[in-house]
């Protein structure tokens, strides 16, 4: 029986140890188990962690470098890494190989900063390496930057909130106090959850000489005084004003860098002693090799990695005969040595992730700055008024010391000489304190007169203080004369050099593309194909999207050039050779992707050419027709995007090429055709002309077709001898049956 009983009370405890609902499967839209599982982790890593804030820095960042400040390492010697990582894991909970590879980042060895905030002892690797490892953190040693003081200055006058660590054991900042925008001089990169981060870095002196003029100027245009970005790499920087003045005012765009190169002529050697920032030297090396093995390349017979305690460097040697400075524009084409660096400067701005150009990030870094300075002149006058109100009790101990010690004497118990100074002398509580705590040495009218002095330089201190916390304009000088100290104390020589002259760029490698005859297709949508004769032979059934449809298909050569002209009054040219050779059972490319087209920009229009002749013809609602040369879209330069590629007054109708002079047939939503000569219509060098008015329009009427007329096609009884006509009637006939609608 007992045993039963036993047996019983466990059954009865059972259901007391489960979890209420356990196991129970019930049924959740997915939005709601995102809402609630998915979004405090996706909030945590744009806001704790991925994104930099608006003094330049990642929480990382920041909890490793006060770490490092707490341990006296501004100015005190190096100590090993090891320490301070071990420390930092007191504000930081994740691993030690995290947080000593956000150390590597930060350090002058690594070469990754421009002004780095770790002076470093030992192998730290090097950016510019993806095989060069850092040694362990037992090997090398650390200490702060100088730079660093004024990441820090006045950091314990409550310029900055605090908040407790994860465990609440200690206090960390929430932002440093910095003297000058390190946010833009540093460069920063994070991938958080739905949006990312990529701050290029700027020369000290041109960011803080950029900031000085907004403050004194907020239309200042930023342009005139930042030149460039400033790689801690260096290399070329090749300037395009357009792009550039469209990343300081948005935030977003791309620039081109360029490795920096010289040629030994004895060794018949070129030697690369500079790359672009986002690449690295072995990629540089793998892709050579990879052209090499392709034949793209037949110029380099060896090539090797000479980098070494002096710095990087890269050896290309020659075959006899090869023009150094040609091989390196075929390079700087094909190969990493010229990379694109995509900017996105998105950055916490009180917690939430804002995108924005250099203009307003200096302005709200001020803002920030400025908050600072009021919260360091606010500490410093309470502390001032407090010792005022002290110097002040001691002012009237100074009238009678000899009953201040009477009184102090004759107090039978310790904790009445307060009490007793108080109602002796007429002061509060602290300052009878403060005077019952002074040393029986310091009891002589010297000592209380030097004090009492101080009470004049005080109230004068005191008044300075307020008028600054009243005026923003001296708080605004503050700020000037911070940024011109660091100017004299930090600003160097730029590192990346800035080249207008970009006549080199993308120089021809003809003589390295295959030619052979192909079939170019174009659909509606903006897929392209390039299909060799034997493809098509084989199949020619097209594959298309949905509702998709072929709009042009020519037949040209693998190394004629081909010009795409879309919706936004914008061309880019390329050549067939740049697209891979496939079948006409896939999709192909899509145009607006592979040129790197702006956002909702769509093809309207492609031509195929070799020798740029023939017209361009862009007929308008409006009833004008503008006729361009093909050679005015031929450039020297070979630029890949030309902007004011046609007018935009008037909405665009159609994009038409022809070889010579023909006929073009318009039609209007009135009900009326036109046929005339393009003969009548005289060429214009400027790409975004008018045009010229071919068409008689009336009321609110509008060209709304035009084609040009093939020699199949009759259309004599709307034809004009001159322009501009009213053009005849239509009536229920179709007039574009059979022309060449693109």
């Amino acid at each position: 029986m007992a045993k039963k009983h036993v047996t019983e009370t466990k059954i009865k405890k059972i259901p007391n140890a489960y979890i209420e609902g356990a196991g129970v499967v019930v049924q959740e839209k997915i939005t709601e188990t995102l809402e609630k599982n998915y979004m405090p982790y996706a909030m945590s890593v744009i806001i704790s962690r991925a994104l930099p804030e608006i003094d330049g820095f990642k929480p990382s960042h920041r909890k490793l470098l006060y770490t490092m400040y707490k341990m006296g390492l501004l100015t005190g010697q190096k100590t090993k890494s090891a320490n301070v990582v071990g420390q930092t894991m007191r504000l930081n909970p994740h691993g030690d190989g995290a947080i000593y590879e956000t150390l590597v980042r930060l350090s002058r060895g690594n070469e990754t900063l421009l002004h780095p905030y770790i002076d470093s002892k030992g192998n730290f690797g090097k950016s510019y390496s993806r095989d060069m490892a850092y040694a362990a953190s037992r090997y090398t040693e650390v200490k702060l930057d100088p730079i660093c003081a004024e990441m820090f200055r006045d950091i314990d006058k409550d310029t900055v909130d605090f908040v407790p660590n994860y465990d609440n054991t200690m206090m960390e900042p929430t932002l440093f106090p910095a003297t000058f925008p390190s946010v833009l001089v540093n460069s920063n990169v994070g991938i958080a959850v739905s949006m990312a981060s990529s701050v290029c870095p700027f020369n000290l002196e041109e960011v803080c000489e950029t900031c000085i003029s907004l403050i004194k100027n907020p239309s200042h245009n930023v342009l005139t005084t930042l030149k460039g970005p400033d790689f801690p790499g260096g290399g070329y920087y090749i300037y395009d004003e357009g792009e550039f003045a469209k990343i300081c005012a948005t935030g977003k765009g791309s620039m081109k860098v360029r490795a920096k190169y010289s040629y030994d002529k004895a060794a018949n050697c070129i030697e690369v002693t500079e790359i672009p920032y986002s690449t690295t030297v072995e990629a540089i090396m793998d892709k050579i090799i990879e052209l090499i093995k392709l034949g793209k390349i037949r110029e380099v017979s060896y090539l090797r990695d000479e980098t070494d305690l002096s710095g990087l460097k890269l050896a290309i040697d020659l075959k006899r005969g090869t023009d150094p400075d040609k091989l390196m524009q075929k390079l700087f084409r094909l190969t990493p040595l010229q990379d694109n660096y995509s900017c996105n400067f998105n950055i916490l701005i009180a917690g939430n992730p804002k995108v924005m150009g250099v203009g307003e990030i200096l302005t709200e870094w001020t803002a920030f700055r400025k908050e600072c300075i009021k919260r360091r002149v606010y500490f410093d006058l309470t502390k001032m008024k407090d010792k005022l109100h002290l110097l002040e009790g001691l002012k009237k101990i100074l009238l009678d010391i000899d009953k201040a010690i009477k009184i102090i004497r004759e107090t039978a118990e310790e904790a009445d000489v307060v009490p007793n100074l108080m109602i002796g002398f007429g002061i509060d509580e602290i300052q009878a304190e403060y005077v019952a705590e002074i040393k029986l040495r310091h009891i002589n009218k010297e000592y209380i007169l030097k004090r009492v002095e101080e009470t004049e330089q005080l109230k004068n201190d005191i008044a300075e203080m307020e008028g600054i916390l009243a005026d923003p304009k001296k708080i605004e000088k503050i700020i000037i004369t911070e940024l011109k100290d660091v100017i004299k104390k930090y600003s160097k020589p730029r590192l990346t050099e800035v080249i207008y002259d970009d006549d080199t760029e993308n120089a021809d490698i003809d003589e390295d593309i295959p030619d052979y005859p192909v079939n170019l297709f174009l659909s509606e949508s903006g897929y392209f194909k390039k299909i060799t004769n034997q493809s098509l032979r084989m199949s020619s059934d097209q594959k298309l999207k949905e509702g998709d449809r072929i709009v042009a298909h020519i037949e040209s050569n693998n190394k004629s050039d081909l010009l795409f002209f879309t919706d936004m009054q914008q061309v880019y040219k390329t050549k067939a050779s740049a697209f891979d050779d496939t079948k006409a059972s896939v999709l192909g490319d899509y145009v607006p992707a592979k040129l790197g087209f702006d956002q909702d920009e769509n093809v309207r229009f492609m031509v195929n050419t070799t020798d740029y002749s023939g017209f361009m013809f862009f007929v308008f609602e409006n009833g004008k027709v503008a006729k361009v040369p093909l050679k005015e879209y031929e450039t020297k330069t070979n630029r890949k995007k030309l902007q004011k590629a046609y007018s935009g007054k008037s909405p665009l109708v159609a994009i038409l090429y022809a070889a010579d002079n023909c006929d073009l047939l318009v039609s209007s939503s009135a009900g009326k055709s036109l046929v005339f000569d393009t003969g009548l219509i005289l060429p214009k060098s400027t790409r975004d002309t008018q045009g010229v008015q071919v068409m008689t329009l009336r009321g609110s009427a509008v060209i709304t077709k035009a084609a040009i007329v093939t020699e199949e096609a009759s259309a004599d009884k709307f034809r004009a001898k001159s322009i501009p006509a009213a053009g005849t009637a239509t009536g229920n006939a179709d007039v574009f049956p059979g022309q060449l609608e693109l």
